[in-house]
């Protein structure tokens, strides 16, 4: 199992997504061809942004993967942001189509037709959503990766509107009301239109240098303790202005070490060195920068001097 998740790397899951989102798109088209429903229409229109999203996450998977250069001294790993944010802005587009073309369908209801074989396209086109999905969160948790968490939230959320679907089918052919169908249809681009907001959200905090997960934080204060040392009354090693932030799978700390003016800088260096392999080790993807300060000496940011 060990070697199979080292396989599911970002880029075979998103060509994994490609191949999948057209599976699912020539089925559910199919069901939608043959019932005239515009529930699985709606749900055909979603695995159609799925193969828009997932060829663009692919794109920038793999521009995140470029090292870095003399343009991009910090490498370019915030391009999974930019797949995020289009992908939920998709999400928001289709949402609004789907809503757009049940809404005739309120007032002016059509016949499902064949609904047994319709709903059994959707329904596989849906466990292999599903299980695509539960692959993609694994590898997005190992490899950090944004790109592949909001692909997999797009693929449960196309399970959720198969299901809703399904369901609003099954409830028309028991009550033969007719506009069913189209309520659910608009129900389904509603629950979409949240999940396209909440994708636009998490890449736009990613953009703005969002801090560092709480429990990695811990992680990291956790280190700096067990450097920090005090003898009697007086703090011979300590830190401070801590600072951190995300960039797509990398993490970045920047903080403060003080020490003893008399120490020699080799000393200081190395100890800096054994701080930084730790962290880095303790947290995974992590870049440490650590600035090396004498005991009694302090610095202040954010001062309204400071930005003139």
């Amino acid at each position: 199992m060990k070697n199979f998740d080292s396989w599911m790397t970002p880029k075979r899951m998103l060509w994994a997504s490609v191949v999948v989102a057209m599976v699912t798109i020539g089925l559910k088209t199919l069901a939608w061809w043959l019932t005239d429903s515009v529930g699985l229409l709606s749900d055909a229109m979603e695995s159609v942004v799925n193969l828009a999203s997932a060829i663009f996450g692919l794109m920038m998977v793999t521009v995140a993967a470029m090292p870095a250069d003399d343009e991009h001294p910090y490498g370019h790993h915030k391009a999974e942001y930019f797949s995020s944010g289009f992908e939920g802005i998709l999400i928001v587009v289709a949402a609004l189509g789907i809503i757009w073309a049940a809404a005739h369908r309120v007032f002016d209801p059509q016949p499902i037709e064949q609904v047994g074989l319709g709903l059994a396209l959707s329904v596989g086109s849906s466990a292999l959503n599903g299980l695509l999905a539960w692959l993609m969160f694994r590898a997005a948790k190992q490899h950090r990766s944004l790109a592949l968490e909001a692909d997999a939230r797009h693929l449960v959320t196309d399970v959720w509107t198969s299901a809703g679907v399904v369901i609003g089918i099954g409830l028309v052919s028991v009550t033969g009301w007719l506009w069913l169908d189209a309520v659910v249809a608009i129900a389904v681009a509603l629950n979409i239109l949240k999940e396209g907001w909440h994708l636009i959200w998490l890449s736009s905090q990613g953009l703005m240098d969002e801090a560092l997960e709480p429990e990695v934080l811990v992680d990291v204060q956790k280190v700096l303790d067990g450097f920090a040392h005090q003898r009697g009354e007086t703090e011979i090693i300590r830190f401070d202005h801590l600072h951190t932030r995300k960039a797509g799978q990398r993490r970045f700390v920047d903080v403060h070490m003080h020490m003893p003016a008399s120490w020699t800088l080799g000393r200081a260096a190395a100890l800096r060195g054994s701080v930084e392999q730790a962290l880095m080790s303790e947290v995974p993807g992590l870049r440490a920068t650590i600035q090396l300060l004498p005991s009694d000496v302090e610095v202040h940011f954010n001062d309204a001097r400071d930005l003139k």
